[in-house]
């Protein structure tokens, strides 16, 4: 059974942020949020655990810390 991991996991996370803000370059905030919601998507089906990624969902609905 998979277990969200919600530990540091991102080699070099500095330079994954900054290549995800700069896809937002040059986007509506319409489109920013589209494109949002279809890389959560795309990301989803890349996990399809349905525990994993209702445990995703419970995290998400978590203020940040």
């Amino acid at each position: 059974m998979a277990k969200l991991v919600t530990s540091l996991n991102i080699p070099a996370p500095d330079d994954f942020y900054e290549t995800l803000i700069r896809a937002h370059e040059g986007l509506s905030d319409e489109d920013s949020a589209a494109f949002n919601a279809r890389l959560i998507l795309v990301l989803a089906n890349h996990i399809g655990d349905p525990e994993v990624l209702g445990e995703a969902l419970e995290a998400a609905r978590k203020p940040s810390r």
